[in-house]
């Protein structure tokens, strides 16, 4: 049972559910003070996250019960329902998933709006509420995810592709010898001397190639070239192969999940 009177500059927990990687934010004064990732898992109960949420939250001197609020983007449908449960079971916090929010939040030029996903949305959000202007937002995750937002801030569609690091899982199960990979914080060279230095660079090069071509093609679209932002789990690894990127935004997703609550808070607890 969450809480009746939400504070404005409240305690809140942002839940950036990916189909890998899950973020958890820590916001306290409306402010996010840090992030932790985990693995998603559709099959987790509320009672297994919050195993893993308390020993998180300690570091903070927090609980959940001291949340107001867990508020969650989620691409995984089950996961989500675990989260929920998770808040129903805790006298704290209420949950909210953001959808609703950020399809009231954001200008939609799209035919089906509701088709769009949570995190696509978020982004665009975010990306506009802090450059005020056209914005491509390249979203490195199990997806790679081109979304273009216009100089009046109305979301106007955009590209999927495969993500790196699903290319990665591809190369090592779907072949005999080939190992799975991690990407070195380091930039390398294109030329690989072993069998995994050869893959690193396909992958890095490659994604970084992909992420240049669709960048050049979709500026295509705009009369004035739009500020490119990467996001994302491995935005950090790619950003310094790719030459059309102009800004590296980690946290977007979550500083957008921060706007949503501020207007579910605006709204008397409304979505």
């Amino acid at each position: 049972m969450g809480k009746q009177t939400l504070n404005p500059s409240g305690h809140f927990l942002g839940i950036d559910i990916g189909n890998t990687h899950t973020v958890i934010g820590y916001f306290a004064d409306n402010s996010l003070k840090t992030t932790w990732r985990i693995h998603t898992d559709p099959g987790a109960t509320g009672d297994e996250l919050f195993s893993i949420l308390c020993p998180l939250m300690a570091r903070h001197e927090s609980t959940i019960d001291d949340m107001d609020a867990i508020m969650a983007s989620s691409v995984v449908p089950p996961a989500t329902e675990a989260w929920s449960e998770l808040a129903r079971s805790c006298k704290g916090p209420v949950f909210v998933n953001t959808h609703d929010l950020a399809l009231k939040l954001v200008k939609i030029r799209y035919p089906r709006p509701h088709e769009v996903g949570t995190d696509r949305l978020l982004n665009s959000l975010a990306a506009f509420r802090k450059f005020k202007m056209a914005c491509i937002v390249v979203d490195y995750g199990t997806a790679t995810t081109f979304d273009c937002i216009s100089p009046s801030g109305e979301y106007l569609g955009g590209t999927i592709a495969p993500g790196i690091l699903l290319a990665a899982k591809s190369l090592f199960t779907g072949t005999s010898k080939l190992p799975m990979v991690k990407f070195p914080r380091e930039r390398i060279g294109p030329l690989g001397k072993t069998t995994e230095s050869a893959i690193q660079a396909g992958l890095l090069y490659g994604f970084s190639g992909l992420t240049d071509n669709i960048i050049e093609n979709l500026v295509k679209n705009f009369e004035a070239r739009p500020l490119v932002i990467s996001t994302g789990g491995l935005s950090s690894v790619l950003y310094p192969y790719c030459s059309t990127i102009d800004r590296l935004e980690p946290n977007l997703t979550m500083e957008a999940i921060g706007h949503c609550y501020n207007y579910f808070v605006r709204e008397g607890g409304k979505t």
